[in-house]
C-alpha cells in the first residue's frame, strides 16, 4: 500500500478502516503510519492522526516507541484540532511510561483548561487524567476545579467522564 497516497485519497471512515487493517498489529507498518503523522504535511498529519488512535486502541504497544515524538508533535504551536482529539484518544487506552505522565499530563490539563480545544478532547483529557490520577491522586483538585470552574466543560460527555472520575475517587 502506497499509504501516503492512501491518507490522502479521501477522509472517511472507510478509508480510515482500510488503513488499520491494513496496519493491523504490524509494528512496521505502524511506524510508518506515524512518521507520516509527525511529518510537515498538515493535510497528512491532520488525516493521519484517525488511524494512529485506532492502531494504537487495537493495539496499545504500538505507541510504545513513540511517546518522545508524540509529545513533540503536541507541543508545536498550532497543532490541529484533529490531532490533539485522536492523540487524546489514543491515549486514554495507552500504558504511559513514568517518564511521560508528566508531560502527558500538562498536555490534558491544557487542553481540558483551553477555551477553544474540542468537546471530545476535553472529554479524552479527563479520561487521560482520570488514569494518571490512580498514580497522582493530588492532581484531582486541580481537575476538580478546571471542570467547574469552565462553563464550556459542561457538556454530556465531559460530565458523564467527570462524574465517574468524581466517584471513583469518591469527590463530592
Amino acid at each position: 500500500m502506497k499509504l501516503r497516497e492512501e491518507i490522502l485519497k479521501e477522509h472517511s471512515k472507510a478509508q480510515c478502516n482500510k488503513i488499520v487493517e491494513w496496519v493491523g498489529k504490524s509494528q512496521l507498518r505502524f511506524d510508518e503510519l506515524f512518521h507520516l503523522f509527525i511529518s510537515d504535511e498538515n493535510l497528512v498529519v491532520q488525516r493521519a492522526s484517525w488511524p494512529v488512535s485506532y492502531c494504537v486502541e487495537n493495539f496499545p504497544s504500538l505507541i510504545d516507541k513513540h511517546y518522545t515524538s508524540l509529545i513533540k508533535k503536541l507541543q508545536e504551536p498550532g497543532v490541529h484540532e484533529a490531532v490533539k482529539r485522536n492523540s487524546m484518544r489514543l491515549l486514554e487506552v495507552a500504558v504511559i511510561p513514568e517518564e511521560h505522565e508528566g508531560s502527558i499530563m500538562d498536555l490534558a490539563f491544557q487542553f481540558l483548561a483551553s477555551p477553544t480545544a474540542s468537546v471530545a478532547t476535553k472529554a479524552f483529557s479527563v479520561s487521560v487524567l482520570e488514569n494518571l490520577a490512580k498514580r497522582y491522586p493530588e492532581i484531582i483538585p486541580e481537575i476538580k476545579t478546571i471542570l467547574e470552574s469552565q462553563p464550556n466543560n459542561k457538556t454530556a460527555s465531559i460530565n458523564a467522564r467527570a462524574k465517574r472520575l468524581f466517584k471513583k475517587f469518591k469527590i463530592a
